[in-house]
Order: structure tokens, then C-alpha cells, then sequence
């Protein structure tokens, strides 16, 4: 080709580049990604999670479609394993059409994950992380719309003090999640004057015969267990069996109705089952009727613990990005300034609560709640009844 042609032919792409004009909101996608467990043991909370965020997304994504935006979910399958959730988080960073990230439920996934999402500026908003670390790490883009652990922990430890707790086995399962909280239980239970007869971590999950001889032999008064449900209740399964009848206390990795479908009716025996959380059931909320309601219609199940911190999660990004598109004459935002729009909402109207985030991205306050397993039907489980609720300013 000539050097007048390439000439002529330059011209005419730049002609059609001038009519066509800029590009407009409507040719423009925004996708928010979620990252839980969709596989794997721990799915039950990690789908109502991602479904949670939705059904978000699907009724508060008005603004920014009225704009000419289209707005899209990207879930994504962490299997509740850093290994997966770094891989896909790199995989999320690398669209620029996501803006925002809602994820994870395992701290020990969130917190490698969400060092990614830093490193690119995408902003993270987590409905169920509760390990200090996630946030006290100072990152712009790391926030979360639950509490923390070194206050459940305490939480635990002072309704166990409550109910006359004089001796303690406690036992985590070695992740950043259960190992943390139950430290934190520790800490407070001691100060308290309870006699820690053990404190041991394990990875087992079908027979914990060598953890149970120390325990029976030591007959606790409470046995505590840091990390999440299916771990727990094959424990306190075989420990029934075997004639423990003290009290057991878990965390919010507890809170899931498969808990009763492996643990079955053994745990209301004895001194009963109780764990704290800092989800609740949807239903210990004034808000969330209605999602109670649509959640069930959409999809023919109600929402398992967390599914509302979902929703709120998904919209408070639907929120920032709507407000950072605006700031910038309603064209798509950087993810610099969403991150930044999200640590800026004042008194977001949630459904589970009303959000501000302060410097570290923790909310200003957040919601506790101890919880009794009161049924070994699992349809029942949202119904367990609520012992106590705390709102608690996170630790300074």
C-alpha cells in the first residue's frame, strides 16, 4: 500500500471515529464480582451469600441503569480455599468492567484475596469477615459491613461467664477465622477465671477419637470450637456419643442449617448448643422482611445466615459506583474513586443496619448476637432462638 493510501485510510477511520462520537454510558458494562464458596462443605453460606448479592443487584441497580449503564454480577467459586481465591482474584483484577468485589465468607480466603484486590485499587466490601486483620491493615479498599472477631470472642467468653463456666476445653481449626477467635475466647475467658483445661487445633473432620480422650477426660463444663461448621459438628456429634453432656459454644462459622444435618439431635442434648455470630437470622433484623419474602420467591428457600449481608454488601457498591459515576458527569468511574465513594457513604440504609465505615473500613457499629440451637429439624434452624444482642463499637 502506497503512502498517500495509508494517508486517505487514516482520514477516513478518523472521520468515522469523529461521527460516531464518544462512547456512551449505554455501551458501557459495570460488573461487581462475588467471591464465596459455591462448592465444596461450606457452599451453603457461600451460595445464599452470592445470592443475597443477587437479588441486590437486580433491585438496586436502577440508578446506575437510568444512567445508560448496564450493570452485571461476575460470581466466582472460591471452594473457601486461599489457594482458589487468589487465583480468581487475580482473574477479577484483570477485567477493568469490574468495579467492586463482594466476598469472602472464610477470613483466611479474604485476607490474601483482598492483598490483590489493594495492589490493583478495586474495592472490596466483605459480608462475613471477621478476622481483625482484614481491616486493620489500613487498605483504602477493604471494608466490611459485620464486626470482628476480637469482639466475638469476647462476646462468647461473657455469655459463657454468664452461665457460670468454671472450666473450658477449647479447640480451632488451625485457619486464620477459628484459630483467631478462639484465641480471642481464650484471652477474655481467662481474665475472667475460667480454668482452660486445653486449647488444641486440628485439621481432622471424621474422627476425632485422639482429641475427645483429653476432653471426656477433663469433663469441661464447655467445650469451645473456633472455625466453622462442618468441623464442629461432627465433634460434638461424636462427643455426645461418647457421654459428654457440658455445654458447647462455637462462632458465627457455626451459623448454617447443614450444622444440624451432621450434627443431628445429640447436640440439644445435655447442656445444649450455642454459638455467637455476628449475622443472626435474617429475621432478628426489622429490615429485612421483605427481603425474607423476595429472597423465597426468587429462589424457593430462605435465605440461610449472611444472605442479607449479601444484600447489603452488593448495595453499597451499587451505591459508591452510582456516586462516583455521578461526580464524574455520569461517565464510568475510575476504581480509585469507587473505592473511595464506598469508604465515604455515610449512614447507607441497609437492610440489616444502617453503615458508615470509619478509617479502616470496620463499621462504626456493629450487630452481635448469641444464638441456641433449638431444633434438630433443619428447616428450623432460622429459628433458633436469639439469647442475646450487642451493638458494639469495634476495638480502637
Amino acid at each position: 500500500m502506497t503512502k498517500r493510501l495509508w494517508i486517505a485510510l487514516l482520514v477516513f477511520i478518523a472521520a468515522g471515529i469523529a461521527m460516531a462520537g464518544p462512547v456512551s454510558a449505554a455501551d458501557q458494562v459495570i460488573k461487581i464480582a462475588t467471591q464465596t464458596p459455591l462448592s465444596g462443605d461450606q457452599s451453603a453460606i457461600g451460595v445464599d451469600m452470592k445470592r443475597g448479592a443477587e437479588l441486590a443487584l437486580e433491585q438496586l441497580s436502577g440508578p446506575l441503569t437510568a444512567i445508560g449503564f448496564k450493570v452485571e454480577l461476575a460470581p466466582f467459586d472460591d471452594q473457601a480455599n486461599p489457594d482458589t481465591g487468589v487465583a480468581n482474584a487475580k482473574r477479577i483484577v484483570s477485567d477493568p468492567a469490574i468495579l467492586a468485589i463482594v466476598g469472602h465468607f472464610n477470613s483466611g480466603v479474604q485476607i490474601p484475596s483482598s492483598e490483590v484486590y489493594h495492589a490493583s485499587g478495586l474495592a472490596n466490601v466483605s459480608p462475613g469477615n471477621t478476622n481483625p486483620k482484614v481491616t486493620t491493615r489500613g487498605y483504602l479498599e477493604v471494608n466490611r459491613v459485620v464486626g470482628r472477631d476480637d469482639v466475638q470472642g469476647v462476646v462468647g467468653a461473657n455469655f459463657a461467664g454468664e452461665k457460670k463456666i468454671k472450666t473450658v476445653f477449647i479447640v480451632h481449626d488451625k485457619t486464620a477465622y477459628g484459630q483467631g477467635i478462639a484465641e480471642f475466647f481464650k484471652q477474655k475467658a481467662e481474665q475472667m477465671g475460667m480454668k482452660i483445661l486445653g486449647f488444641e487445633g486440628t485439621e481432622e473432620k471424621a474422627n476425632f477419637d485422639s482429641l475427645l480422650s483429653p476432653i471426656l477426660a477433663g469433663n469441661p463444663d464447655l467445650v469451645y470450637f473456633g472455625g466453622i461448621y462442618p468441623q464442629a459438628s461432627v465433634l460434638f456429634k461424636q462427643a455426645r456419643e461418647r457421654g459428654y453432656m457440658g455445654m458447647f459454644l462455637s462462632d458465627d462459622g457455626y451459623d448454617s442449617a447443614d450444622a444440624i444435618k451432621i450434627g443431628g439431635a445429640t447436640i440439644l442434648e445435655g447442656a445444649g448448643t450455642y454459638y455467637s455470630t455476628v449475622s443472626g437470622p435474617a429475621s432478628a433484623y426489622p429490615g429485612t422482611a421483605k427481603f425474607i419474602q423476595e429472597f423465597k420467591a426468587k429462589f424457593n428457600a430462605a435465605p440461610q445466615p449472611f444472605a442479607a449481608q449479601g444484600y447489603d454488601s452488593m448495595g453499597i457498591c451499587l451505591k459508591a459506583i452510582e456516586n462516583a459515576a455521578k461526580a464524574n458527569g455520569n461517565k464510568l468511574p475510575t476504581r480509585e474513586a469507587v473505592a473511595k465513594a464506598v469508604r465515604a457513604l455515610k449512614d447507607y440504609p441497609g437492610i440489616t443496619g444502617t453503615f458508615t465505615f470509619n478509617g479502616i473500613g470496620d463499621p462504626t457499629v456493629a450487630r452481635y448476637f448469641v444464638m441456641k440451637v433449638n431444633s434438630a429439624d433443619p428447616a428450623k434452624w432460622i429459628e433458633n432462638p436469639v439469647v442475646q444482642t450487642l451493638d458494639i463499637a469495634p476495638p480502637q
